[in-house]
């Protein structure tokens, strides 16, 4: 049996492939796998280094909590060596301060592309940071004793790593904000039902659920996934019409490669 590849290991983050199937592993158990603008970078390197032949993708954490959220050191006046403080970000220009998030964020953008479908194996804490990093996800195995909490409100601060919109998406306005704006914690039945969990399994049953999950999402021809990815993707943003345009369209697309007339 051939072992799986690491193609990263720096910073937090592991990425391994095996085939079609990648795993990002959050690893740093010792902290809780917190994050820091290190680790988002190196997120952000293991999206780039994504060979083509990959399907899908499992972000997991070790250890007992999937991510604690935000290192807390990020909010002290040094906050992480060689790095700007968020403190001193402030006080720069409103231009460097917008440039420096949206790098943050491309660390938890890039799971929602239309060529991978990306599952989050979700364990105990997902806490801020923690929780957007699951949601920007396509899909969420869950074990029983995970608890999601969005608690950047309760700091003074909003979530900006671009976990809002999922969240509505996944929720509804009404509880997402509820869920933001209290910071509690979200627990698996809850999760489950307002659909944030697709599945909730035992924690020793979690590496073997995202396994078939894996497998079952392989099944499928990969152009037809890609396909259907993208059009339930766009589906919301579009008039009833225009998305049966887009279906239309797609369809075609898969009736002539089938026919063995794509380009």
């Amino acid at each position: 049996m051939i072992a799986p590849q690491a193609l990263l290991d720096q910073d937090g983050v592991r990425l391994t492939v095996d085939d079609a199937v990648a795993t990002v592993t959050l690893s740093n158990p010792a902290k809780r796998n917190a994050q820091s603008p290190a680790l988002w970078r190196a997120l952000t390197e293991a999206g780039r280094l994504l060979p083509g032949s990959v399907r899908v993708v499992v972000l997991r954490g070790e250890g007992k909590s999937f991510s604690a959220g935000l290192d807390r050191q990020a909010f002290t006046p040094e906050g992480f060596d060689g790095e700007p403080s968020f403190l001193d970000l402030a006080r720069g220009a409103d231009a460097d301060l917008d440039a420096e998030i949206s790098r943050y964020q491309e660390a938890f953008t890039w799971w929602r592309r239309n060529d991978i479908v990306s599952i989050a194996a979700v364990q105990g804490h997902a806490i801020g940071a923690g929780f957007q990093l699951a949601l920007a996800c396509d899909l969420r195995v869950c074990a029983e004793d995970v608890q999601f909490a969005m608690r950047e409100t309760s700091l003074g601060l909003v979530p900006d790593l671009a976990g809002t919109r999922p969240l509505v998406s996944l929720v509804g306005y009404a509880r997402a904000l509820e869920i933001c704006a209290t910071g509690r914690f979200v627990h698996a039945e809850e999760a489950e039902r307002t659909g944030l969990a697709n599945l909730v399994v035992p924690a020793a049953e979690l590496d073997a659920a995202v396994a078939d999950l894996a497998a079952a999402l392989l099944a499928a021809p990969r152009d037809a996934v890609v396909e259907t990815k993208a059009l339930l993707r766009e589906a919301a943003g579009r008039t009833y019409d225009d998305q049966r345009a887009a279906e239309r369209a797609a369809q075609g697309r898969r009736l002539r490669d089938l026919a063995g007339l794509g380009e």
